[in-house]
């Protein structure tokens, strides 16, 4: 029987829980919200079907989102293994054409693709702009012309640029999802319907107090809790602010594909 590891590091526990610590300022102003409501006499309104019909709303809502979010995270969770996959058979195909024919622009094409694997990690983490990305590919097929003058046997050449056609796409899509949000409209109807379920909470009387001051930062953390979520996992390749942290898309494929690329000596 195998015995599974706990990871206890600090940088895990906080990736785990870095959507609850982005939630806590909301849950403090709620918590003196509710302390000044009853303390002033402000609880007004007494708790009855019509309200428990807008909470079921709110997690209905809130189910149909996540649903909708992790279709679209489920395929981006595939993406950096595959243009891994991309980046590793052009190099391939490099090599074996440098090696068999001693060729020079195969030897160029090996270095111009070790600087374009560090391009492309700044290009993940928005230092570099899509259209310099774009650019970037498309000069490859300077590579292929000086391939094709060498007398290099067309099917190489072919399966090289059906693999830059493949980056090409998966650039493309990844700056799709990036900057696409899943339907605006249906996270502002959430977000309202969260902000009148905590309005209601506070203003709600429900005996005793703290009975009340607990169920109310508990509706209330978990509705803000997973709409913080959901607009973390709306977008997964969202590394300039906080790196790869826990909501976002592994890009370890690719980072080991650019360390084997440095430590490569290409003779």
């Amino acid at each position: 029987m195998k015995t599974q590891l706990i990871n206890t590091s600090p940088k895990y526990i906080r990736q785990k829980w870095s959507v609850a610590f982005k939630i806590m300022p909301i849950m403090i102003l709620v918590t003196v919200l509710k302390f000044l409501s009853h303390q002033f006499g402000f609880e007004i309104m007494e708790l009855n079907a019509l309200f428990t019909s807008l909470v079921a709303g709110t997690i209905f809502l809130i189910g149909f989102l996540i649903t909708g979010v992790l279709s679209d995270y489920k395929e981006s969770e595939k993406i950096p293994s595959e243009l891994t996959a991309a980046l590793k058979s052009l190099f391939d195909d490099t090599y074996t054409i440098y090696k068999s024919k001693n060729s020079v622009s195969a030897h160029k094409f090996l270095e111009f693709q070790k600087s374009f694997a560090a391009f492309l990690m700044d290009w993940f983490y928005k230092k570099e702009r899509t259209k310099s990305m774009l650019v970037k590919i498309s000069a490859m097929n300077e590579f292929f012309i000086e391939i094709d003058k060498e007398g290099v046997a067309a099917p190489y050449i072919a399966k090289m640029k059906n693999e830059q056609n493949n980056i090409r796409k998966m650039i493309m899509r990844i700056d799709t999802i990036r900057d696409t949000s899943f339907i605006s409209s249906a996270y502002a109807i959430v977000e309202a319907m969260g902000f009148l379920v905590a309005l209601g909470l506070i203003v709600m009387k429900i005996e005793p107090f703290y009975a009340s001051l607990f169920f109310t930062l508990l509706v209330t953390f978990l509705i803000a809790y997973m709409v913080f979520l959901i607009k973390d996992l709306d977008n997964p390749f969202d590394y300039c602010d906080q790196g790869e942290s826990g909501t976002e898309i592994s890009l370890k494929p690719l980072h080991d594909h650019e360390s084997a690329l440095k430590d490569l000596i290409i003779n």
